[in-house]
């Protein structure tokens, strides 16, 4: 049984796109992937608001976040962390072998810019990991202003997370100063699991080539000689290639500023039911995402029951919270391919699973 996606990732897959990803296989040593991925350059670049190369690996976010560490941090990290998957980040970075610390705000709370430059003149790093818009929470960091926090630190790389925000509001990455800007495929760009895209600074390639135990399948030396010839340093999952180069397509067809403000609009719709239910977002609203809402369980729904009425009757999912916030908070994406038409017949569908609990 297939559901409509509303959860934050992975979401459903277009038709466009699974056509795309049908395409005759080519050699990823051969000149139809060269002209594969010189073609995406561009567009990836106007995405990102950089001149730096745009890097393609098939794996999840988190291979690139765990590499981006391996190839820059020699001295320490100081991890930014405000939920489930910021949070991570110290563990990761801890496993790797790194002297890290954990900068901890409370789950909701964004990433305060005051207290980063409080650690950073510490002395004791020379990398900073954040993450734009904490899914888990809904959570959205103030990415300008903890920027220009790091930029008095010349010395430090930034490391920035933008998995469920990346071209759902405008990103400069080259404006912003951000050395490492990386997101995945499965949330806004709304295509399967399992590829990272990633924006790399040529300080933070001149960082990588100090690192002796950088390794290889994410060493940012290798994706660069690699890109400057048009390829990646491994095999990669072609059929999401041409999925990417398809979206990237319909992206530049809708315009970046229609897109964003589709997304602000479907976000305020969502809102504005939630709020007329009697629900509150986790986080203070001028801090809420624009991918997704994540909303406080205000009147204690039975969450698994909505979410089989929703199945059953509907087709489609939300998500019930996750982590420590499972049953307390519930997320609703409005990511992707979602229009005014679809965020109505989600909508529709709340209210009539919620009438079954007599709300």
């Amino acid at each position: 049984m297939s559901y409509r996606l509303y959860i934050p990732g992975p979401l459903t897959i277009s038709e466009s796109i699974t056509k795309a990803m049908g395409k005759a296989m080519v050699g990823h040593r051969s000149k139809d992937f060269v002209a594969l991925y010189e073609d995406m350059q561009p567009k990836l670049k106007k995405m990102f608001a950089t001149q730096d190369p745009v890097y393609l690996s098939t794996s999840s976010a988190w291979g690139v976040m765990e590499g981006a560490l391996r190839n820059v941090c020699r001295k320490g990290v100081l991890n930014c962390m405000n939920g489930a998957f910021s949070d991570k980040w110290n563990d990761v970075a801890k496993r790797c072998g790194k002297y890290a610390e954990a900068l901890q705000f409370d789950w909701g709370k964004p990433v305060d810019p005051e207290a980063v430059r409080k650690a950073l003149a510490t002395g004791k790093f020379d990398c900073i990991t954040f993450i734009h818009s904490e899914t888990s929470t809904g959570t959205l960091s103030p990415i300008a202003d903890i920027m220009a926090v790091v930029r008095e630190f010349p010395d430090v790389i930034s490391i920035a997370d933008t998995v469920s925000s990346f071209s759902t509001l405008p990103i400069n990455k080259d404006e912003l100063g951000v050395d490492i800007l990386l997101t995945g495929s499965q949330k806004a760009l709304a295509l399967p699991p399992g590829l990272a895209i990633f924006a790399v600074s040529e300080r933070a390639r001149e960082r990588a080539k100090q690192m002796t135990d950088r390794g290889y399948y994410f060493d940012l030396i290798e994706f660069h000689d690699n890109h400057t010839k048009g390829m990646t340093p491994s095999t990669p999952c072609i059929s999401l290639l041409f999925g990417l180069q398809q979206r990237l397509i319909e992206v530049e067809a809708e315009g970046l500023e229609n897109r964003f403000e589709r997304h602000r609009r479907l976000n305020d719709q969502v809102r504005a039911w939630a709020f007329g239910k009697g629900f509150s977002l986790l986080p203070e609203e001028k801090f809420a995402t624009r991918g997704l809402n994540c909303f406080k369980n205000d009147r204690n729904v039975d969450l698994e029951r909505l979410n089989k009425i929703l199945k059953s009757r509907h087709k489609l999912v939300i998500d019930g919270g996750y982590g420590k916030l499972k049953g307390k908070t519930f997320r609703i994406s409005n990511m992707g391919d979602e229009t005014d038409a679809t965020i109505a017949t989600l909508i529709a569908a709340l209210n009539d699973g919620l009438a079954e609990q007599g709300m």
